[in-house]
């Protein structure tokens, strides 16, 4: 119904923010990460919106991006999983951590949300797997389309077997490639040097 809502930020509430449109004030539910990047009350602001209708309530929830909308709509694809646990899952991770924590199994990162405990943790990677692709992350990050290629990803593929054998986990291997810039000339050895060295610092 709602695509999104452009307007002026009236209001910042724990879990809210109110945006006017028109002189009509919507009351908009956000993760805790967009309450930390959102511009000061009075300026203007586009908010991407998800309408969630039940019996006694229409509800919308807010994001900064389509991404994120789109990511917290499949959450509310897992069974157990409503708009408040799918709230509180993109206000301790974002959506590059949750796509990691997925295709890693780490159920633990995803069971540190309030009221996500480690049953629906497991039902989360399990049903999303096949939603969320780590490819998502690295043309967003380190590829615009026009200067994608097969080969940067193979790379990166393989740089990921190699550190999780060094004994890092899917999560941690990934996490630390989505930050890495990989260009033309970079080989697996280079990446692999790369990676290690931003995990020394990190």
């Amino acid at each position: 119904m709602y695509s999104y809502i452009k307007g002026t930020l009236e209001e910042i509430g724990e879990d809210y923010i109110v945006v006017d449109n028109h002189g009509i004030g919507y009351r908009i539910y956000v993760p805790g990460s967009v309450l930390d990047v959102i511009s000061p009350v009075g300026g203007e602001v586009k908010v991407h919106t998800h309408l969630n209708v039940k019996e006694d309530a229409f509800n919308l929830y807010g994001f900064m991006t389509k991404d994120d909308m789109k990511v917290f709509q499949l959450l509310l694809g897992v069974g157990g999983i409503g708009p408040k646990g799918a709230l509180a899952i993109l206000s301790v991770m974002t959506t590059d951590d949750l796509r990691f924590a997925v295709m890693g199994g780490d159920a633990k990162a995803i069971a540190k949300a309030p009221g996500v405990g480690a049953k629906t943790a497991q039902r989360v990677i399990l049903e999303l797997k096949d939603k969320l692709k780590i490819e998502d992350v690295f043309e967003e990050k380190d590829m615009p389309p026009s200067q994608g290629n097969a080969q940067g990803k193979t790379v990166k593929n393989e740089a990921v077997q190699a550190l999780v054998a060094l004994g890092y986990s899917s999560t941690e291997a990934l996490s630390v490639l989505s930050k890495i810039e990989i260009t033309e000339d970079l080989d697996v050895e280079d990446v692999l040097k790369a990676a290690l060295k931003q995990m020394a610092i990190l």
